[in-house]
């Protein structure tokens, strides 16, 4: 697949925000205060990509642990704290988005909540007014297809003409269900070092480490950079 999306659908953490090592590190010391040992690989391999409920799921059938009432809000509020002083936008992320020329949305498994704290804390509030949707809006969320399906009717595309740029194994096997463009982002923080070896069934159509990349790749997806004024 080659074509030129009529609508790019960015994943948020791990893609436009760099928040997945903060995430980890949050629930890892959540989950200990209540006798959980997990590690990053574990948390890599089994929650990225996914909404909180699907992580509790998980943490209940896989761990047999059943987190009390209370775990997500001290879970949130513990991240929060984190993304105060530490969260920044993926770098180049911003000027990305604002010399894109075709439509783009964000579909994120974050919370309501979570989504809007973080994009106030990076600056891109306005940039995504309108246009972005988590997976409480659907029955299912990654890694089925619903929410990419979502965003697509939501902003008028027929699935086939959209690209998603995902990071995680959940969102890839997301996009490739929903029947779109793929294309996997490994330029956040947490992919230093990691394995970035994918099964055969979850193989993106594009790879990119950078937002540069991208544009190198696609220049007809972005304005022209202005010319610089000449003084005489």
């Amino acid at each position: 697949m080659s074509m030129q999306p009529a609508l790019i659908i960015f994943d948020c953490d791990g893609v436009l925000i760099d928040s997945e090592v903060i995430s980890a590190r949050a629930l890892i010391v959540a989950l200990a205060h209540h006798g959980l040992i997990v590690d990053r690989p574990h948390v890599a391999r089994h929650f990225l990509g996914r909404s909180f409920p699907a992580v509790r799921a998980d943490i209940r059938e896989r761990l047999g642990v059943q987190l009390p009432d209370g775990f997500e809000d001290e879970y949130r509020s513990r991240l929060f704290a984190a993304f105060e002083t530490e969260l920044v936008a993926m770098a180049g992320a911003a000027d990305m988005l604002a010399a894109l020329k075709v439509p783009f949305c964000l579909a994120t498994s974050s919370s309501p909540m979570r989504l809007a704290r973080s994009l106030t804390i990076v600056g891109l509030t306005q940039t995504f007014a309108g246009r972005s949707f988590t997976a409480s809006e659907v029955a299912h969320g990654k890694p089925a297809p619903d929410l990419f399906l979502h965003a697509a009717s939501q902003m008028g595309v027929d699935p086939g003409d959209c690209a998603v740029m995902e990071d995680s194994p959940t969102g890839l096997a997301a996009g490739l269900a929903a029947g779109m463009q793929v294309w996997r982002f490994t330029g956040g923080s947490h992919m230093t070092g990691a394995d970035l070896t994918l099964p055969d069934e979850l193989q993106p159509h594009r790879s990119f480490a950078s937002f540069t990349e991208l544009r190198t790749e696609f220049p007809t997806l972005f304005h022209a950079p202005m010319s610089a004024t000449v003084s005489v």
